[in-house]
């Protein structure tokens, strides 16, 4: 016996329990069988119905408060093996009793299901979207990074989302109606002891600090990460105003030989803010990245740096001192790029050879191909490229003897502990011996010593920069530097 699929004559497919029975003769031997079946199609549709009344919201169809404790439980064990952060946003619609009480519940309820509807729009199809009951909603997020700075990016990227979808206006039948969302975010990972009575409590609170704090916003429950949330919020507008008020500058630091000749210098870009003072690249850099303003922010170093050559070029001292410009994977895979440094070339008026563009090993991990034919259109023009940081990513090396390159630069995490580690000697003499076969130039950044460099020297390194020479300063300090030299 069992639950079989039949079809009705008039071709409907429905459910119905089968049973088999043997029908045996007086020898005992089974002569036939017996077939009999009973339709459960409202059995089938009552199950059902009991399974969403115990698991799902009836006005919303969303999981319910159990079916969530269920999703949380199995998330908190999960993310104790995979060691990936998580997230429980509790979410509650501002002034939803003021719709009840003026439009009816028949409104409220209209409303509900819209946000019902938009909050899974806004969420992967692994999170989870409960109603709790009235207008609270909690959204489950699995899997995110298992770095806690990126994770809480993640959830405030989500919860950003949530607030402008939930904010646009609703069309409650002839009304037209706007409501926005106050959300309070407990996070929890590998190491996280609370039950989930405690997560559930913690991102209550941080809702009603969102509350308290105007509404249709988001708070972290965890005071320091949501200092930071805010931090990074506050210099994110700030960084937007700053290439309008002119607030960057380049710092120069120099690169010289093994007989002190200056070869050039590495262009640093510094964010001089009217209130903090300088700004550090660490902090400002993968803010621009992510936001975007990578692209302008570079195309003014391009541009600044390219001025300068051109000052350069006019005097004797200078004329032939290279610049090295650094330059993000974003903006080097913008569709233009190539047609970007050959315009600030010429409007400059500036030798390309002068010209040197620092690449990082991370930009080789994206559409090689592309990345090749845009060197090669680059190098035509006489721009020369510099592999930054190398020995810190990932290179091929097969794409790496296709790559026309000028120079590796040697990273500072092996130059620190060159003369006590062997390793890292082991690794400098091999990258400098890599180099030379390819017919590579090679640089060593981060030389604070004496000892450094001289050993450097021995291995075959002739090129440095670093502290022992000059830290990045302003144009004026460089020229003066370039005087004493």
């Amino acid at each position: 016996q069992g639950e079989i699929w039949d079809r009705r004559k008039d071709g409907e497919v429905y459910p119905k329990w089968l049973s088999i029975t043997a029908v045996k003769g007086e020898n005992g031997i089974v002569s036939h069988y017996v077939g009999s079946h009973i339709d459960i199609t409202e059995r089938k549709a009552a199950e059902e119905e009991i399974k969403n009344l115990a698991f799902y919201d009836p006005l919303t169809k969303l999981p319910n408060r159990r079916y969530l404790l269920d999703r949380l439980r199995l998330a908190l064990a999960s993310c104790k093996r995979s060691e990936r952060e998580g997230a429980l946003l509790f979410i509650d619609l501002d002034n939803f009793k003021l719709l009840n009480d003026t439009l009816g519940h028949h409104m409220g309820d209209l409303l509900l299901k819209h946000v019902a509807q938009r909050l899974i729009s806004c969420v992967r199809e692994n999170d989870t979207v409960a109603r709790l009951g009235g207008d609270e909603f909690v959204v489950l997020l699995e899997n995110l990074s298992n770095e806690s700075a990126k994770a809480a990016m993640q959830v405030e990227a989500v919860g950003e989302k949530i607030l402008e979808t939930l904010g646009q206006s609703y069309q409650l039948t002839t009304q037209k109606y706007h409501s926005t969302p106050s959300i309070g975010v407990s996070m929890f990972n590998a190491t996280c002891n609370l039950e989930m009575d405690e997560l559930f409590m913690q991102s209550d609170i941080a809702m009603y600090q969102a509350k308290k704090a105007g509404r249709n916003t988001l708070r972290f429950f965890d005071p320091e990460m949501q200092k930071s949330i805010n931090t990074r919020a506050d210099l994110e507008g700030e960084l937007h105003s700053a290439l309008e008020n002119d607030q960057f500058q380049l710092h120069y630091q120099i690169q010289i030989d093994h007989e002190g000749d200056v070869l050039g210098a590495e262009a640093l870009i510094r964010w001089s803010h009217p209130e903090h003072g300088m700004v550090s690249p660490a902090q400002f850099i993968p803010l621009a990245e992510d936001t975007g303003l990578i692209m302008p922010i570079g195309q003014w170093v391009l541009d600044t740096a390219c001025a300068q050559i051109k000052t350069w070029q006019q005097k004797v001292l200078t004329q032939n001192l290279i610049l090295a410009v650094n330059v993000s994977a974003k903006q080097f895979h913008q569709a233009d790029f190539v047609a970007q440094v050959q315009k600030t070339i010429q409007q400059h008026a500036i030798k390309p050879s002068l010209l040197k563009l620092e690449m990082t090993e991370s930009l080789l991990q994206k559409d090689i191909q592309d990345t090749i034919a845009k060197m090669n259109d680059l190098k035509e023009v006489g721009v020369q490229f510099s592999l930054d940081d190398f020995g810190t990513g990932y290179s091929s090396l097969q794409y790496l003897k296709r790559l026309p390159l000028d120079q590796l630069k040697i990273d500072q995490s092996f130059v620190r502990d060159i003369v006590t580690d062997h390793n890292d000697k082991a690794i400098v003499a091999t990258i400098i011996a890599m180099a030379h076969s390819m017919s590579l130039d090679v640089i060593a950044e981060g030389v604070e010593t004496e000892e450094q460099q001289k050993l450097l020297l021995n291995i075959g390194c002739t090129n440095y920069q670093g502290y022992f020479f000059s830290k990045p300063v302003p144009i004026e300090q460089f020229e003066a530097q370039l005087i004493q030299a």
